[in-house]
Protein backbone atom coordinates (compact mmCIF):
# COMPACT_ATOMS: atom_id res chain seq x y z
CA UNK A 1 0.00 0.00 0.00
CA UNK A 2 0.59 3.51 -0.72
CA UNK A 3 1.34 5.49 1.92
CA UNK A 4 -0.26 8.57 0.50
CA UNK A 5 -3.24 6.02 -1.80
CA UNK A 6 -6.69 7.52 -0.79
CA UNK A 7 -9.59 5.48 -1.47
CA UNK A 8 -11.45 7.80 -3.50
CA UNK A 9 -15.12 7.57 -5.09
CA UNK A 10 -16.37 9.26 -8.63
CA UNK A 11 -19.54 9.45 -9.04
CA UNK A 12 -20.64 9.97 -12.30
CA UNK A 13 -16.70 8.93 -13.64
CA UNK A 14 -18.10 6.85 -16.79
CA UNK A 15 -18.99 10.38 -18.17
CA UNK A 16 -16.82 12.93 -19.94
CA UNK A 17 -15.43 14.81 -16.93
CA UNK A 18 -15.60 11.71 -14.58
CA UNK A 19 -13.97 9.52 -16.82
CA UNK A 20 -11.09 11.55 -16.83
CA UNK A 21 -10.87 12.71 -13.37
CA UNK A 22 -10.82 8.83 -12.90
CA UNK A 23 -8.11 8.56 -14.61
CA UNK A 24 -5.92 11.59 -12.97
CA UNK A 25 -6.80 10.15 -9.80
CA UNK A 26 -5.02 6.67 -10.76
CA UNK A 27 -1.92 8.08 -12.38
CA UNK A 28 -1.63 9.56 -8.96
CA UNK A 29 -1.87 5.74 -7.77
CA UNK A 30 -5.21 6.61 -5.70
CA UNK A 31 -7.59 4.09 -5.04
CA UNK A 32 -10.59 4.72 -7.21
CA UNK A 33 -14.31 3.84 -7.03
CA UNK A 34 -16.19 4.65 -10.01
CA UNK A 35 -20.32 4.95 -9.51
CA UNK A 36 -22.29 5.39 -12.39
CA UNK A 37 -25.76 4.33 -13.38
CA UNK A 38 -24.94 5.09 -16.98
CA UNK A 39 -27.65 6.95 -18.57
CA UNK A 40 -25.04 9.49 -20.42
CA UNK A 41 -21.99 8.11 -19.30
CA UNK A 42 -20.15 4.72 -21.04
CA UNK A 43 -17.90 2.03 -20.25
CA UNK A 44 -15.96 3.14 -23.75
CA UNK A 45 -14.85 5.90 -21.73
CA UNK A 46 -12.72 3.57 -19.34
CA UNK A 47 -11.58 0.63 -21.56
CA UNK A 48 -7.65 1.65 -21.07
CA UNK A 49 -8.05 1.66 -17.43
CA UNK A 50 -10.76 -1.02 -16.54
CA UNK A 51 -7.87 -3.56 -16.09
CA UNK A 52 -6.38 -1.28 -13.06
CA UNK A 53 -6.30 -3.46 -10.02
CA UNK A 54 -7.03 0.03 -8.24
CA UNK A 55 -9.94 0.65 -10.27
CA UNK A 56 -13.58 -0.27 -9.70
CA UNK A 57 -16.57 0.27 -11.02
CA UNK A 58 -20.20 0.08 -10.12
CA UNK A 59 -23.90 0.45 -11.14
CA UNK A 60 -25.61 2.68 -9.07
CA UNK A 61 -28.53 5.49 -9.57
CA UNK A 62 -27.23 7.38 -6.62
CA UNK A 63 -30.81 8.54 -5.83
CA UNK A 64 -30.74 5.69 -4.14
CA UNK A 65 -28.32 5.35 -1.27
CA UNK A 66 -24.70 3.76 -1.25
CA UNK A 67 -22.57 2.21 1.64
CA UNK A 68 -19.23 2.26 0.83
CA UNK A 69 -15.96 3.18 2.93
CA UNK A 70 -13.65 5.96 1.29
CA UNK A 71 -11.75 9.12 2.32
CA UNK A 72 -13.11 11.21 -0.50
CA UNK A 73 -16.06 12.03 -2.48
CA UNK A 74 -16.44 13.80 -6.28
CA UNK A 75 -19.89 14.11 -6.65
CA UNK A 76 -20.25 14.67 -10.47
CA UNK A 77 -23.61 12.42 -11.39
CA UNK A 78 -25.40 14.20 -13.41
CA UNK A 79 -26.39 15.15 -16.55
CA UNK A 80 -25.03 17.79 -18.28
CA UNK A 81 -26.14 18.94 -21.32
CA UNK A 82 -29.80 20.35 -22.50
CA UNK A 83 -30.99 17.60 -24.08
CA UNK A 84 -29.58 14.91 -21.59
CA UNK A 85 -31.12 16.77 -18.73
CA UNK A 86 -34.72 18.13 -20.01
CA UNK A 87 -35.59 14.49 -21.40
CA UNK A 88 -36.46 13.18 -18.17
CA UNK A 89 -36.25 16.69 -16.03
CA UNK A 90 -37.69 15.23 -12.81
CA UNK A 91 -34.95 12.51 -12.46
CA UNK A 92 -32.54 15.47 -13.18
CA UNK A 93 -33.86 17.54 -9.77
CA UNK A 94 -34.05 14.46 -8.44
CA UNK A 95 -29.93 13.15 -8.36
CA UNK A 96 -29.47 16.96 -7.54
CA UNK A 97 -31.59 16.82 -4.31
CA UNK A 98 -31.59 13.50 -3.48
CA UNK A 99 -28.40 12.00 -4.90
CA UNK A 100 -26.71 15.18 -3.16
CA UNK A 101 -28.67 14.38 0.27
CA UNK A 102 -27.45 10.46 -0.29
CA UNK A 103 -23.99 11.49 -1.08
CA UNK A 104 -23.78 14.09 1.71
CA UNK A 105 -25.43 11.59 3.95
CA UNK A 106 -22.76 8.91 3.30
CA UNK A 107 -19.58 11.65 3.99
CA UNK A 108 -21.34 12.10 7.17
CA UNK A 109 -21.61 8.59 8.22
CA UNK A 110 -17.62 7.78 7.15
CA UNK A 111 -16.15 11.34 7.75
CA UNK A 112 -15.50 11.71 4.25
CA UNK A 113 -14.37 15.13 2.22
CA UNK A 114 -16.68 15.81 -0.36
CA UNK A 115 -16.82 17.98 -3.60
CA UNK A 116 -19.23 19.13 -5.49
CA UNK A 117 -19.56 19.43 -9.33
CA UNK A 118 -21.86 22.42 -10.11
CA UNK A 119 -21.83 24.55 -13.08
CA UNK A 120 -21.84 28.12 -13.65
CA UNK A 121 -25.56 27.67 -14.64
CA UNK A 122 -26.29 28.30 -10.96
CA UNK A 123 -25.67 32.25 -12.52
CA UNK A 124 -28.42 31.81 -14.95
CA UNK A 125 -28.42 34.83 -17.50
CA UNK A 126 -26.00 37.00 -15.62
CA UNK A 127 -26.67 40.45 -15.29
CA UNK A 128 -22.90 40.55 -13.97
CA UNK A 129 -20.18 39.95 -16.45
CA UNK A 130 -17.77 38.20 -15.62
CA UNK A 131 -19.31 36.02 -13.14
CA UNK A 132 -17.75 36.45 -10.04
CA UNK A 133 -18.84 33.69 -6.97
CA UNK A 134 -20.55 36.07 -4.61
CA UNK A 135 -22.97 36.70 -7.61
CA UNK A 136 -26.41 35.17 -6.74
CA UNK A 137 -27.65 35.14 -10.56
CA UNK A 138 -30.37 35.62 -12.52
CA UNK A 139 -32.63 31.74 -13.02
CA UNK A 140 -36.10 31.59 -14.21
CA UNK A 141 -37.26 28.62 -11.46
CA UNK A 142 -39.82 27.55 -13.93
CA UNK A 143 -38.14 27.24 -17.16
CA UNK A 144 -37.10 24.30 -18.95
CA UNK A 145 -33.81 24.76 -17.74
CA UNK A 146 -35.16 24.62 -14.14
CA UNK A 147 -34.18 21.20 -12.99
CA UNK A 148 -30.24 21.73 -14.11
CA UNK A 149 -29.62 25.16 -12.81
CA UNK A 150 -32.49 25.08 -9.37
CA UNK A 151 -31.04 21.33 -9.02
CA UNK A 152 -27.85 22.41 -8.87
CA UNK A 153 -28.26 25.53 -6.96
CA UNK A 154 -30.51 23.50 -4.10
CA UNK A 155 -27.25 20.70 -4.02
CA UNK A 156 -25.40 23.69 -3.01
CA UNK A 157 -27.76 24.54 -0.33
CA UNK A 158 -27.47 21.26 0.90
CA UNK A 159 -23.94 21.46 0.93
CA UNK A 160 -23.44 24.44 3.09
CA UNK A 161 -26.16 23.47 5.57
CA UNK A 162 -24.76 20.33 5.78
CA UNK A 163 -21.66 21.48 6.46
CA UNK A 164 -23.23 24.49 8.92
CA UNK A 165 -24.91 21.88 10.87
CA UNK A 166 -23.13 18.41 10.28
CA UNK A 167 -19.45 20.12 10.23
CA UNK A 168 -19.09 18.13 6.77
CA UNK A 169 -15.75 18.87 4.64
CA UNK A 170 -17.18 20.13 1.96
CA UNK A 171 -15.96 21.71 -1.35
CA UNK A 172 -18.11 23.46 -4.24
CA UNK A 173 -16.66 23.88 -7.66
CA UNK A 174 -18.77 25.91 -10.36
CA UNK A 175 -17.58 24.71 -13.45
CA UNK A 176 -17.83 26.53 -16.94
CA UNK A 177 -17.81 25.51 -20.05
CA UNK A 178 -15.64 22.24 -20.62
CA UNK A 179 -15.12 20.38 -23.47
CA UNK A 180 -12.23 17.96 -24.62
CA UNK A 181 -11.99 14.62 -25.74
CA UNK A 182 -15.01 11.51 -24.12
CA UNK A 183 -17.65 14.39 -24.77
CA UNK A 184 -20.91 12.51 -25.84
CA UNK A 185 -21.28 13.12 -29.46
CA UNK A 186 -24.89 13.61 -29.08
CA UNK A 187 -25.41 15.74 -26.09
CA UNK A 188 -26.36 18.96 -28.04
CA UNK A 189 -23.67 20.82 -26.83
CA UNK A 190 -22.03 23.71 -28.90
CA UNK A 191 -18.29 22.11 -29.10
CA UNK A 192 -19.21 18.85 -29.69
CA UNK A 193 -22.39 19.85 -32.14
CA UNK A 194 -19.96 21.93 -34.27
CA UNK A 195 -17.35 19.34 -34.82
CA UNK A 196 -19.42 16.35 -35.52
CA UNK A 197 -21.53 18.89 -38.19
CA UNK A 198 -18.36 20.25 -39.48
CA UNK A 199 -16.35 16.40 -40.20
CA UNK A 200 -19.45 14.90 -41.41
CA UNK A 201 -20.48 18.44 -43.88
CA UNK A 202 -23.54 19.03 -42.20
CA UNK A 203 -24.75 22.87 -41.53
CA UNK A 204 -23.29 24.04 -38.26
CA UNK A 205 -25.88 25.33 -36.68
CA UNK A 206 -26.10 28.25 -34.15
CA UNK A 207 -29.12 29.25 -32.47
CA UNK A 208 -29.14 33.17 -31.97
CA UNK A 209 -27.59 35.73 -34.24
CA UNK A 210 -23.94 33.77 -33.20
CA UNK A 211 -23.32 37.07 -30.82
CA UNK A 212 -23.74 35.56 -27.38
CA UNK A 213 -19.96 34.18 -25.65
CA UNK A 214 -19.33 31.12 -23.73
CA UNK A 215 -15.31 30.33 -22.26
CA UNK A 216 -14.77 26.92 -22.99
CA UNK A 217 -11.95 25.35 -20.79
CA UNK A 218 -10.28 21.92 -22.04
CA UNK A 219 -10.81 19.20 -19.24
CA UNK A 220 -7.42 18.41 -18.45
CA UNK A 221 -7.61 21.72 -16.89
CA UNK A 222 -10.52 21.42 -15.56
CA UNK A 223 -9.79 18.53 -13.46
CA UNK A 224 -6.20 19.54 -12.23
CA UNK A 225 -8.52 22.69 -10.68
CA UNK A 226 -10.78 19.90 -9.52
CA UNK A 227 -8.12 17.92 -7.60
CA UNK A 228 -6.47 20.94 -6.22
CA UNK A 229 -10.21 22.30 -4.72
CA UNK A 230 -10.01 18.60 -3.04
CA UNK A 231 -6.48 19.04 -1.67
CA UNK A 232 -6.46 22.47 -0.75
CA UNK A 233 -7.10 23.61 3.10
CA UNK A 234 -10.38 22.47 4.63
CA UNK A 235 -11.22 26.34 5.35
CA UNK A 236 -11.64 26.88 2.15
CA UNK A 237 -15.35 25.49 1.16
CA UNK A 238 -16.19 27.39 -1.86
CA UNK A 239 -17.98 28.00 -4.24
CA UNK A 240 -14.74 28.51 -6.63
CA UNK A 241 -15.43 29.57 -10.25
CA UNK A 242 -13.40 26.46 -12.57
CA UNK A 243 -13.36 27.66 -16.29
CA UNK A 244 -10.75 29.36 -18.94
CA UNK A 245 -11.45 33.43 -19.10
CA UNK A 246 -10.95 33.63 -22.72
CA UNK A 247 -14.28 34.53 -24.10
CA UNK A 248 -15.27 33.84 -27.47
CA UNK A 249 -18.69 34.31 -29.34
CA UNK A 250 -20.27 31.29 -30.75
CA UNK A 251 -19.83 32.73 -34.25
CA UNK A 252 -15.79 32.45 -33.86
CA UNK A 253 -16.49 29.50 -32.26
CA UNK A 254 -18.37 27.75 -35.50
CA UNK A 255 -15.27 29.87 -37.56
CA UNK A 256 -12.70 28.51 -36.09
CA UNK A 257 -13.94 24.69 -36.03
CA UNK A 258 -14.45 25.03 -39.73
CA UNK A 259 -10.63 26.45 -40.23
CA UNK A 260 -9.68 23.23 -38.19
CA UNK A 261 -11.52 21.14 -39.93
CA UNK A 262 -11.21 22.32 -43.32
CA UNK A 263 -14.92 21.54 -43.37
CA UNK A 264 -16.92 23.21 -46.09
CA UNK A 265 -19.75 22.92 -44.40
CA UNK A 266 -22.14 26.03 -43.92
CA UNK A 267 -23.90 28.20 -40.98
CA UNK A 268 -27.31 27.86 -40.33
CA UNK A 269 -29.19 30.01 -37.89
CA UNK A 270 -32.09 28.99 -36.06
CA UNK A 271 -34.28 30.73 -33.15
CA UNK A 272 -32.34 31.06 -29.91
CA UNK A 273 -33.70 28.79 -26.98
CA UNK A 274 -35.53 29.98 -23.99
CA UNK A 275 -33.14 31.02 -21.28
CA UNK A 276 -30.18 30.77 -23.02
CA UNK A 277 -27.71 32.89 -21.61
CA UNK A 278 -26.14 35.67 -23.60
CA UNK A 279 -23.16 35.97 -22.00
CA UNK A 280 -21.06 32.87 -19.52
CA UNK A 281 -17.42 33.59 -18.72
CA UNK A 282 -15.90 33.01 -15.23
CA UNK A 283 -13.83 35.02 -12.92
CA UNK A 284 -11.15 33.04 -11.54
CA UNK A 285 -9.28 35.58 -9.13
CA UNK A 286 -10.11 33.29 -6.31
CA UNK A 287 -9.09 29.96 -7.53
CA UNK A 288 -5.99 31.61 -8.82
CA UNK A 289 -5.18 33.18 -5.05
CA UNK A 290 -6.17 30.26 -3.15
CA UNK A 291 -5.38 26.92 -5.57
CA UNK A 292 -2.55 28.47 -7.69
CA UNK A 293 -4.64 27.41 -10.89
CA UNK A 294 -5.31 28.67 -13.84
CA UNK A 295 -6.38 26.97 -17.38
CA UNK A 296 -3.25 25.54 -19.42
CA UNK A 297 -4.49 24.66 -22.88
CA UNK A 298 -5.50 27.73 -25.42
CA UNK A 299 -8.56 26.97 -27.37
CA UNK A 300 -6.93 25.84 -30.98
CA UNK A 301 -5.07 23.04 -29.22
CA UNK A 302 -7.95 22.09 -27.41
CA UNK A 303 -9.98 21.80 -30.41
CA UNK A 304 -7.60 20.06 -32.48
CA UNK A 305 -7.40 17.26 -29.64
CA UNK A 306 -11.02 17.05 -29.84
CA UNK A 307 -11.97 16.70 -33.29
CA UNK A 308 -9.13 14.56 -34.02
CA UNK A 309 -11.13 12.22 -30.66
CA UNK A 310 -14.88 13.13 -33.03
CA UNK A 311 -12.84 12.37 -36.10
CA UNK A 312 -11.74 8.33 -34.59
CA UNK A 313 -15.28 7.88 -33.16
CA UNK A 314 -17.20 8.91 -36.58
CA UNK A 315 -14.46 6.35 -38.28
CA UNK A 316 -15.20 3.62 -36.39
CA UNK A 317 -19.14 4.49 -36.16
CA UNK A 318 -19.53 5.38 -32.81
CA UNK A 319 -21.03 8.97 -33.38
CA UNK A 320 -24.16 8.09 -34.90
CA UNK A 321 -27.20 9.35 -33.54
CA UNK A 322 -28.93 8.28 -30.52
CA UNK A 323 -32.82 7.77 -30.78
CA UNK A 324 -32.63 8.59 -27.10
CA UNK A 325 -32.12 12.12 -27.66
CA UNK A 326 -33.55 12.89 -31.09
CA UNK A 327 -36.23 14.89 -29.31
CA UNK A 328 -37.43 17.82 -31.76
CA UNK A 329 -38.90 19.60 -29.12
CA UNK A 330 -36.14 20.54 -27.02
CA UNK A 331 -33.72 23.35 -29.02
CA UNK A 332 -30.41 22.65 -27.50
CA UNK A 333 -28.26 25.79 -27.30
CA UNK A 334 -24.54 26.98 -26.30
CA UNK A 335 -24.55 25.28 -23.17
Amino acid sequence: MIIDQKRILVTGGAGFIGSHLCERLLAERHDVLCVDNFYTGTKRNMLHFLDNPFFELLRHDITFPLFVEVDEIYNLACPASPIHYQNDPVQTTKVNVHGSINMLGLAKRIKAKILQASTSEVYGNPTVHPQVETYWGSVNPIGPRACYDEGKRCAETLFFDYHRQHQIKIKVARIFNTYGPRMHPNDGRVVSNFIVQALKSQQLTIYGNGSQTRAFCYVDDLVDGLIRLMNTSDALTGPVNLGNPGEFTILELAEQILELTGSSSEIHYEPLPQDDPQQRNPDIRLAGEALGWEPKIPLKEGLQKTIDYFDGLLANGFAEPDARWQMPSVKIAAN
